[in-house]
């Protein structure tokens, strides 16, 4: 029987669970401060992280998308 280390699944989730925690506390401290600049650069960080938890996601649905341009 395998690990359960050893299935790649385990570690997308886990990997995606981390990075959803940091959007959300991205996306609040949006609203805790009052600067365009931080505003823009935590919105950017928010939005590239979710495109990793795409890419994660197309990775254990085996999609092509995940590797396309």
């Amino acid at each position: 029987m395998a690990h359960r280390d050893a299935n790649p699944t385990h570690h997308t989730e886990r990997v995606k669970g981390e990075l959803n925690a940091l959007i959300e506390h991205l996306r609040e401290d949006i609203t805790k401060v009052d600067d365009p600049q931080f505003k823009a650069m935590f919105e950017t960080s928010a939005e590239v992280l979710g495109g990793l938890v795409k890419a994660f996601t197309h990775y254990e649905q085996k999609s092509e998308a995940a590797w396309k341009p």
